[in-house]
């Protein structure tokens, strides 16, 4: 993460000297554009902001990752994920409501106003699918 941080405050930099640069350019050109501005400049912004995020994470007690350290062997770098439960349709259930409100919101907003109480649904019914049932806590 200690690499991460760097390349991204790098690139940044980069892209907001960039930006300055094509700032002048086109005063200088006669032919200003806000565009190509905003969209140079905030991804030199976003890319600073996640940098910061990275070094920020560092700092906490829980930013020792296996790549960051020297003496960290190959099996360091394979921490368990989390618990995900392999019999679970709603991860499926909860892509097919995410596609259908994308797909309302790029065609008619009437699809998105019908796939929303899906999308809660599914959302619910995942974070709780082990709150009822043979595997309730």
């Amino acid at each position: 993460m200690k690499s991460m941080k760097t390349v991204l405050y790098v690139v940044g930099v980069c892209f907001l000297v960039v930006d300055a640069a094509y700032l002048i350019w086109s005063l200088a050109d006669d032919n200003f554009e806000l565009v190509g501005l905003l969209t140079i400049g905030l991804s030199g912004v976003m890319c600073v902001m996640l940098a910061f995020y990275f070094g920020q994470v560092l700092r906490g007690d829980g930013a020792n990752l296996a790549e960051d350290r020297l003496d960290a062997g190959i099996d360091d770098g394979d921490p368990e994920a989390g618990f995900f439960s392999p019999w679970s349709w709603w991860p499926v259930l909860l892509g097919g409501a995410i596609s259908a409100v994308v797909l309302g919101l790029a065609i008619s907003p009437w699809i998105a106003m019908f796939s929303l109480p899906l999308l809660v649904i599914t959302i619910v019914g995942w974070q709780f699918e082990y709150f009822r049932g043979n595997f309730a806590h």
